[in-house]
């Protein structure tokens, strides 16, 4: 993908007065509305966090969560895959509850998110005729081939999140009957993780919990897709597309997000790049220019707010970048 990309820069010509035309003529007002969305979705992922804290944690605060969460994400972008700890290891230290409770609240988190994304990604590619994207051959198998993969994916992590509500018991029983071999002081160790890692699973038996999970993650990404459509208004060459066009992209997106470069980003920028290029005709200059201005504020934007609550708190970035997973309860970092 990032090769095809490569290839489309150098034969057609990267024209850069058109790139900077384009970023010149956005609608600002529209930026600024998807900035406000997107911010938004940062209270809703503490939100909706604090629920899965609340069997283990009673007096839990949303702002000492929201901070960790800001936090969290910066060092995403800071550090790539490797800063993904960082929230749910802030979260434990402040709550005071064990660091594997919370990366099963994580856990739980990214399921439902991934679950959320593939029922847009689903909805959207049944709808493709109803979109812009210029049809073709080519276009129709790599569409197909997407909705397959979508469902596999989504049967999946449904299977996996009802399996992580059973996993108190006998799971972790049988767990550590067949890790039997190991050493005492090791398999303890391991118990003692196991165990933590069930208590973070806690959200999940609930039914009330687990519906109230649901409507935050619904609210959370219809909230994205907006902001997506906003970025799209602001552009006079998507000016026009519709909201089919806005969950095709985001779905499309979503998946290239996986791959995350420290500081850079990489797969979203990519994979928008070639979304509009090639199934909406869009050119590679303006193209650009949107995935540029789609990265800045769905990852780089939480950065100078990460950046200063971690300086008012007195965090070290380098103590971030090495966290050890025993340390899982205490009040500073």
């Amino acid at each position: 993908m990032a090769g095809f990309v490569v290839y489309r820069w150098r034969t057609s010509g990267f024209a850069w007065h058109e790139f900077t035309t384009a970023l010149a003529g956005v609608d600002w007002s529209w930026l600024f509305l998807a900035l406000a969305l997107i911010m938004a979705t940062y209270v809703g992922r503490a939100l909706r966090w604090e629920v899965m804290l609340r069997p283990l944690q009673k007096h839990t605060s949303l702002w000492r969560i929201f901070s960790a969460t800001a936090i969290g994400f910066t060092a995403v972008v800071l550090f790539g895959r490797a800063g993904e700890p960082v929230r749910p290891y802030l979260i434990s230290k402040r709550e005071d509850v064990t660091f594997s409770s919370q990366v099963a609240a994580w856990v739980v988190e990214r399921m439902l998110d991934l679950l959320m994304v593939l029922v847009i990604f689903g909805i959207a590619l049944s709808q493709i005729s109803h979109s812009a994207i210029q049809h073709g051959p080519r276009v129709k198998i790599v569409l197909e081939a997407g909705g397959y993969t979508a469902g596999v994916i989504g049967a999946a992590c449904l299977a996996l999140l009802l399996g992580l509500r059973k996993f108190q018991g006998g799971v972790q029983q049988r767990l550590m009957e067949g890790l039997s071999f190991l050493p005492a002081i090791l398999a303890a160790r391991i118990e003692k993780a196991l165990k933590s890692f069930g208590e973070g699973m806690e959200s999940t038996r609930s039914g009330a919990r687990t519906a109230l999970l649901v409507f935050y993650t619904i609210v959370e990404w219809c909230i994205i897709a907006a902001s997506f459509g906003c970025v799209f208004k602001a552009f006079p060459a998507t000016h026009e597309l519709g909201i089919t066009d806005v969950v095709i992209l985001l779905g499309f997106v979503c998946f290239g997000s996986i791959v995350q470069i420290p500081g850079v980003g990489g797969g979203m920028q990519i994979v928008t790049v070639l979304v509009l290029t090639e199934f909406f005709g869009i050119t590679l200059e303006t193209a650009s220019g949107i995935a540029l201005v789609l990265w800045i504020i769905t990852f780089v934007v939480i950065v100078p707010l990460g950046l200063a609550l971690a300086f008012h708190e007195g965090i070290k970035w380098r103590n971030l970048r090495h966290i050890e997973p025993g340390e899982s309860t205490g009040a500073g970092v």
